[in-house]
């Protein structure tokens, strides 16, 4: 399968994944049950990184269709059952941007008709297209935020539907319907690389990042005007998520501060527990426990308590 760091999506009997294929980027789809190739598809050139090589993205399985973003900015609509491209864009070119240090990280987000990428480009941070056609809906006119490594969720606060993400700069949120700049939040950024996917949970938001800089919750207010405001309700350093993300279970958060496995009440910030465990890793959560991997490929189980 090649090269890559993204993880796989699973759709009745198929697993789908990014790899690498002598040259070039490409998409597989996998039988479950036996983990042969199906069908294999080159979305564009595989890029050379000191860091690792490859795609960095997950696919994004909506029906029949499935939605792949590579290294470099190639994103694709394709048939789950033939991997037959539908339609296929460059948003680097499209939206005039240029690639970050070590390559585009995202897994796109399907919410509706439409599918939303982060090409970080002049008024185009964030972009809505037409997730039948590929066809642009949107652009955020005034946010221009350089792309994160992190990868777009959105929810509803109160009546107003909102995308979050972590940019280059900021964490940020901007209005579903239209990419409308919702808030724009500096302090919880660095200047080299923010990776963690927020969390949102009953209208508010958290994220975290590495490089000194340190976690922050906001608590998101919409009004009648049909938009949302955003209120700090704690900074602190205890939580300095470098890569690999935050769970929220059941009112507590777990993940990595820079090494160290970290359990955090989410609603103060206050640390309950903190571990060495496996080393800096990634996790996620099912049946009670976390599932950690680190990046020197040691497993371990914890309990999420």
């Amino acid at each position: 399968l090649g090269e890559g760091y993204g993880t796989v999506a699973i759709e009745r009997n198929q697993i789908f994944l990014q790899g690498t294929r002598n040259n070039e980027s490409v998409i597989y789809a996998l039988q479950r049950s036996n983990g042969k190739v199906v069908w294999t598809k080159a979305l564009g050139p595989r890029l050379e990184q000191d860091r690792g090589s490859g795609p960095r993205g997950t696919p994004t399985v909506d029906g029949d269709r499935i939605y792949a973003l590579t290294e470099n900015g190639d994103l694709a609509c394709l048939k789950t059952t033939s991997g037959a491209i539908l339609w296929q864009r460059n948003i680097l070119k499209d939206f005039k941007s240029k690639n970050i240090q070590w390559d585009i990280s995202e897994s796109p987000l399907v919410d509706g008709n439409m599918v939303v990428v982060t090409p970080g480009g002049d008024g185009a941070s964030i972009v809505a297209l037409d997730k039948m056609s590929g066809e642009t809906i949107w652009r955020t006119k005034e946010l221009s935020d350089r792309a994160g490594y992190s990868s777009c969720i959105v929810a509803d606060v109160g009546d107003v539907r909102i995308i979050m993400t972590f940019t280059h700069n900021a964490g940020v949120g901007v209005r579903a319907k239209d990419g409308k700049l919702m808030w724009r939040y500096e302090p919880v950024a660095n200047g080299t690389a923010n990776c963690m996917t927020p969390v949102f949970h009953e209208n508010r938001v958290f994220y975290s990042s590495a490089y000194n800089s340190g976690c922050a919750l906001l608590e998101l207010k919409p009004n009648r005007q049909d938009l949302v405001r955003a209120e700090e309700v704690y900074f602190n350093r205890y939580m300095m998520n470098h890569h690999g993300g935050v769970v929220l279970v059941d009112g507590y958060l777990y993940g990595y501060h820079n090494a160290i496995l970290t359990c955090m009440e989410f609603e103060t910030g206050k640390v309950m527990w903190k571990d060495r465990s496996v080393g800096k890793g990634s996790l996620t959560y099912a049946d009670g426990h976390l599932y950690l991997l680190s990046q020197k490929n040691v497993v371990g189980l914890a309990e999420a308590s």
